[in-house]
């Protein structure tokens, strides 16, 4: 015969009889309501059931917390197959973190083991721009071009690459450095540039300029060629300017000229054999 205990006040349910009875309440039902808030004082909740289920869209943990350091989260347990699984606030570190570790959640801090990978789909729309990106994203956004690199400071600050360190550019034909004001871009790498097959300034009639420090010089190991014979003189200034020229009574094809000499008037350097043949015919 069902039997039913209905309260309208606070109602007491005392068990055991001393220290060897039992302290149990066990309602073996189908389904048990608790029409009302639900409060329980103890040490520890365990619920054995396949489903949970909960309305509360926010689950407040940590909740008489008073400002301790406390890390809170959810641990998955593992039971052999590895250490536990954790994702949760690690208060000393001011950080969220997903790790492994030996911990049980029995206290109140979570001892790393590794920090454990986690997966996020590709930014597609609503980025925030403090969406996660993962390595499949940054991969295609830096091969397909769209991906930008910026280093942020006032003209005083230097990014720092330190001893033993590389910083590889590689790519396509073509690096571009763009700025947006006229000014020097200027790299200072302090020490030897090598395997250099091309420098080339593309923009209109601007100078591609090589300066050595102080009194050093700008020093050419072997051949230095002219590939193309100019069909016109340059403007004469006040520095010397050698080129390229078809060859005239000089014989070389290599002319200079400077307003300093012969009013700027173009000049061809003359072969060994042509300064043999005017020695000879000055006397």
């Amino acid at each position: 015969m069902a039997k039913t205990l209905r309260t309208s006040g606070d109602y007491t349910i005392k068990t055991g009889s001393g220290s060897g009875g039992s302290n149990s309440v066990i309602f073996d039902s189908k389904t048990t309501r608790v029409k009302g808030d639900l409060i329980i004082d103890g040490t520890q909740t365990v619920i054995d059931t396949a489903t949970l289920q909960v309305d509360d869209p926010i689950i407040k943990l940590s909740r008489n917390n008073s400002g301790s350091d406390v890390d809170s989260g959810i641990m998955i347990n593992r039971d052999g197959i590895g250490n536990n699984a954790a994702i949760y606030w690690n208060e000393g570190d001011d950080v969220f973190k997903v790790v492994t570790t030996t911990s049980d959640g029995s206290g109140t801090s979570i001892t790393d083991t590794a920090l454990a990978q986690i997966q996020v789909a590709n930014i597609s729309g609503g980025d925030s721009g403090f969406t996660a990106a993962n390595k499949n994203y940054v991969d295609s956004s830096m091969s397909g071009g769209g991906f930008s690199i910026g280093f942020t400071g006032d003209d005083s600050t230097t990014v720092s690459v330190t001893t033993g360190n590389t910083v590889d550019i590689a790519g396509g034909t073509n690096i571009n450095t763009t700025a947006a004001e006229p000014d020097t871009v200027t790299i200072n790498l302090n020490n030897n540039l090598t395997n250099i097959h091309s420098i080339t300034n593309s923009s209109t009639n601007a100078d591609l300029t090589l300066s050595a420090n102080s009194s050093g010089s700008v020093v050419i190991d072997d051949v230095m060629t002219f590939n193309v014979n100019r069909s016109g003189d340059p403007s004469a200034t006040s520095v010397t300017k050698i080129w390229a020229q078809t060859p005239g009574g000089g014989g070389t094809g290599i002319y200079f000229n400077n307003t300093s000499v012969s009013s700027g008037a173009a000049g061809e350097m003359i072969s060994k054999s042509k300064a043999t043949a005017l020695a000879i015919a000055l006397g």
